[in-house]
């Protein structure tokens, strides 16, 4: 087992100004752990932050852009600093666009790649050397069902978050035995404000039908962070708190053709139809 809560853990999260990362920081202080609370969003940060003092934790708020790697360099460097050392990275921060392949243009393309793809790599670059000095630690990457499933319409998401999934998966293999774990984080909906500020193009309902899924979820956003690190503190890999999600996986295991040309036409087609 390579995380414990059974003294405080030193934690970094990156998209912590709210939602899932903001989720993710008040659990850990109800863990007492001591977190480095990141965003873009400084304001964000410091609210997150604030809360996390109230349940009488410690919490630095920073100021990061996950997507330049000299802002992620900065951040390691800061939370080496103001924590003595990392137990634990959750890397969080990302973004969406939807619509078809053909209408997202390279900037949407360049942006979500900067966010949810690279800001993952840097954190896992930058951060690393430091788990490894040390001896131990433990690295969550957020990545969402999107990523194993491959469903219509979001292929930027999908590429993004499929990319997390094998890196994770990778650095799963390179870190055995070393005392470092991972942890790929694969939900499906929940309330989150990631449509809201996303980047959607074309005719299509996918965001507008992901918004009305994340508000009838059962399990919303503090129970997922609950479920993530309750699943690094076991040393699982693959995190699926949400039933939907695992099970839509095990069908595309078990017949992947069929999943793509029977399941997936005629649940979009459900959607299309309003």
């Amino acid at each position: 087992m390579t995380l414990s809560f059974d003294k405080p853990v030193r934690a970094v999260v990156t998209g912590a100004g709210g939602g899932l990362g903001r989720a993710f920081c008040l659990e850990l202080g109800r863990r007492n752990a001591q977190v480095v609370v990141a965003d873009i969003d400084l304001a964000g940060a410091e609210e997150t932050a604030g809360q996390l003092e109230k349940l009488g934790c410690k919490a630095h708020a920073r100021a990061c852009d996950v997507a330049r790697r000299e802002a992620v360099a900065e951040l390691a460097e800061a939370a080496q600093s103001l924590l003595g050392g990392v137990d634990l990275l959750i890397n969080n921060a990302g973004v969406a666009t939807s619509g078809p392949v053909d209408a997202i243009p390279p900037q949407d393309w360049e942006w979500i790649m900067g966010v949810n793809l690279w800001g993952v790599i840097y954190g896992c670059e930058l951060f690393l050397p430091h788990m490894r000095a040390q001896g131990r630690g433990h690295v969550i990457n957020v990545a969402s069902a999107a990523g194993l499933l491959c469903t219509p319409m979001m292929a930027p998401y999908n590429v993004t978050k499929a990319a997390v999934v094998a890196l994770s998966e990778t650095m799963a293999g390179e870190l055995r035995g070393t005392g470092i774990g991972v942890t790929v984080l694969c939900p499906t909906f929940f309330r989150t404000r990631i449509i809201d500020a996303g980047r959607h193009h074309g005719e299509s309902r996918a965001a507008s039908t992901a918004t009305k899924l994340m508000e009838r979820a059962k399990m919303q956003a503090p129970e997922v962070a609950r479920f993530a690190l309750d699943a690094a503190a076991e040393g699982t890999l693959y995190a699926l708190p949400h039933a939907d999600g695992s099970w839509l996986w095990r069908l595309k295991r078990l017949a992947p053709e069929r999943f793509y040309h029977k399941l997936v036409p005629r649940y979009f087609g459900k959607i299309k139809r309003g």
